[in-house]
């Protein structure tokens, strides 16, 4: 029997695609439409599963969301998701003073952000401790990343806590998403090495996706001119400031991710190490030079589809395991040799001549277990439930330091206080169970409502409840427009709980969950197959915000509810593909956040950014792609009355020039080409006590980079 492209095309290519497009999701009302469109235009579609727990394509899905494909993220030639994660509209990686990344989605920003929940292959890897990924986070490569799934809007009618501003969701990759088995090395500037090796095969009746990522880099050496040391020798009349001295960004990293599949199972194990990992700015915004620390991360999961005797319902169940530390490898410096602290020279002459020594380090375990269903046996919806529980245990918390509560030397100098009323975070844990629902009804070829509730019982805070509604509209598959409702809730961190015995922070057990209410307005438009385009205006209203503040009984930043926070905004995505050698992406957003409280910015986050991306094959096998980043300028909170940080535009390059040699691909990659100055917006400063911010002129970044990139399929 013979067969035309044609039919080929109708009876065996084009049902695979919609099914993948379609798979357990009412938003089949377009269907029809699409047995219209080219090969070529369906392979454009991208599909998330974050907005309502079922494959669906993007201008379908009940929520604004980001596909971003490994494809993507080697045409940006990104060596980290920090770098990835800053291409997608509305959301900015913003710093702390040591080497975490701050996550501001929609201008959502708080000393960690931990309003923006990060998942890896759809579980939470966030630190019961801190709120986010740990603050010996260290970044995480890209190579074995199938794509990464972003939600601008709350989450937590399906997710619960933490995914308040938005819900990152990373999904590595497995046997499938490996086409051709590769090992490659990389190497550039500041001493960075990196390779890796991705593997994928099928064994007994099981498919096998393994990945491994090595890289060491001495980080970048951009100056620090002034710190919170400083400041301390301004007050105090001491000279221990090691300012101006370059940033300490340098680190070790290992990570391994392994994938298998059976018939109705997947289970995921994660292995990631960090060691030597600098503390950038210092731990406690004073340049050290010497600290580093250390930090084991592990994350299991194993998922089964139970088998049902009931026609169109399906059960789900997942169990998963989570284990992460925070060690010091050598002695950190809070404030170098020569500090005296808050007490001037005069009083107590060369009160710490060795320096401020805190090594806080603990051990962080988390267990989840959720069962779902989901059924389409009535006419026109698609109904999912589920249950859950959670727990969650920080222990071994032990800590180091030569320093008493009142910033005075202790006697014998360095010791343990594990186990007292000094350490800096009593050993804790927390229990939650939860329970949701939602319907997805398509009650007009063209019209989609979905809506949803979640509730949550918290053992040390109580319960929450948050709703969903989404109505969307779509034209004959070329056009959507959405209407979105969220409310979403952000529990409490056990630091921002329960610190203690800190100098810098402490916590308060009295405090509220944050809750948010947002409502969206989303509209896309395919106008062609070569060009489409999307815009979605947004409002939120934020409720018993969590901040530290400061405490004039303390003389300390203390975690408290401070009150009503609105944000409004916009943003804009569009995609420009004329031909098949050819293609530019691009966005732009814009929002403005404030604090209802005292009248002023909540700050730390850029109010616009825009970023353009051109991919051009220029010649069979040889491609130049080059990107844009412009940030807008940074405010600063109503407390901080320093002018805002310059806005900066960065350039990036990547030639790539394909089989090179049998199996060989070659790389040159340039980050911020034209050597742009950037700095990144400082916290504010603690007044009363303190009238200027410890690291007034802002945390530097990286200078122009070159890597140089090999990779070989076998």
């Amino acid at each position: 029997m013979m067969f035309s492209p044609k039919s080929l095309f109708k009876n065996s290519i084009k049902p695979l695609v919609l099914a993948i497009a379609f798979s357990s999701s009412p938003h089949g009302y377009a269907e029809n439409a699409l047995w219209d469109m080219s090969l070529e235009e369906l392979g454009k579609i991208r599909v998330t599963t974050l907005a309502s727990g079922t494959a669906t394509p993007l201008d379908k899905a009940a929520a604004v969301a980001t596909v971003i494909t490994a494809e993507d993220i080697e045409a940006m030639g990104a060596n980290d998701i920090d770098e990835v994660l800053e291409t997608v509209p509305g959301l900015h990686v913003g710093r702390i003073p040591f080497s975490s990344p701050k996550y501001n989605i929609r201008g959502i920003t708080s000393t960690h952000t931990p309003q923006t929940l990060v998942m890896i292959n759809g579980v939470p890897i966030s630190s019961l401790y801190i709120g986010h990924p740990s603050l010996v986070w260290g970044g995480m490569p890209v190579k074995a990343i199938s794509k990464i799934e972003v939600i601008r809007g709350p989450g937590s009618a399906l997710y619960g806590a933490d995914a308040f501003a938005g819900v990152i969701n990373i999904v590595t990759k497995g046997s499938n998403d490996i086409q051709h088995n590769d090992t490659g090395i990389q190497a550039g500037s500041f001493n960075s090495l990196r390779s890796w090796v991705n593997y994928g095969a099928r064994k007994y009746n099981t498919d096998i996706g393994l990945s491994l990522e090595y890289s060491q880099t001495d980080g970048f050496d951009s100056i620090i001119t002034a710190d919170a040391q400083t400041l301390l020798d301004s007050l105090t009349g001491s000279n221990a400031s090691l300012a101006p001295a370059k940033t300490n960004m340098g680190r070790n990293t290992l990570d391994a991710r392994l994938q298998l599949e059976g018939h109705n199972w997947t289970s995921h194990l994660g292995y990631q190490r960090r060691y030597n990992l600098e503390m950038g700015a210092g731990i406690a915004q004073a340049i050290d030079p010497n600290a580093k620390f250390s930090s084991d991360r592990i994350n299991a999961d194993f998922s089964y589809q139970l088998p049902t005797f009931v026609d169109n319902l399906k059960i789900n169940t997942r169990a998963s395991y989570y284990y992460a530390d925070q060690q010091a490898m050598v002695n950190n410096l809070l404030y170098p040799a020569g500090s005296n602290t808050v007490y001037p020279v005069a009083v107590f002459p060369n009160l710490f001549p060795n320096g401020v020594v805190g090594n806080p380090e603990y051990r962080e375990e988390q267990a989840r277990f959720n069962i779902n269903g989901e059924f389409n046996g009535f006419n026109n919806h698609i109904i999912r439930a589920g249950v859950g529980f959670f727990w969650g245990d920080i222990y071994e918390v032990t800590e180091q330091k030569n320093f008493l509560p009142n910033l005075l030397p202790r006697p014998n100098g360095i010791e343990e206080v594990a186990d007292t009323p000094e350490v800096f975070l009593p050993e804790k844990g927390r229990t939650s169970y939860s329970i949701y629902a939602q319907d997805e009804w398509l009650f007009d070829p063209q019209w989609a409502l979905t809506t949803g509730v979640r509730y949550d019982e918290y053992s040390d805070f109580g319960n929450t409840i948050n709703p969903r509604l989404a109505l969307v509209w779509v034209n004959n598959n070329k056009m959507s427009t959405k209407l979105l409702y969220g409310c979403a809730f952000r529990a409490p961190s056990i630091l921002e709980l329960f610190a203690t015995s800190n100098p810098v922070i402490l916590g308060n057990p009295d405090l509220n969950p944050e809750s948010i209410d947002t409502y969206e307005l989303a509209f896309s438009h395919q106008m062609s197959s070569d060009f489409s385009y999307s815009s979605n205006i947004f409002f939120y209203e934020i409720n018993d915000f969590i901040a530290f503040e400061f405490n004039p009984v303390t003389l300390a930043k203390q975690a408290q509810n401070i009150g009503h926070i609105q944000g409004q905004g916009f943003e804009h995505e569009m995609t420009y593909t004329p031909n098949d050698s050819f293609k530019l992406t691009g966005n732009y957003s814009y929002q403005k956040t404030k604090d209802k409280t005292n009248g002023g910015t909540v700050g730390e986050t850029p109010n616009q950014e825009l970023y353009l991306r051109a991919e051009w094959e220029f010649k069979p096998q040889y491609s130049l792609n080059s990107q844009v980043n412009w940030v807008g300028e940074q405010k600063r909170s109503a407390n901080d009355d320093r002018n805002p940080t310059h806005s900066y535009t960065t350039v990036d390059i990547n030639l790539q020039a394909k089989q090179v040699f049998k199996n060989v691909d070659m790389a040159l990659i340039i980050k911020n080409a034209f050597d742009e100055d950037v700095h990144e917006a400082s916290q504010p400063p603690l007044k009363p006590l303190f009238q200027k911010a410890f690291v007034p002129n802002d945390y530097p970044m990286a200078g122009r980079s070159v890597f140089a990139q090999m990779s070989y399929k076998f």
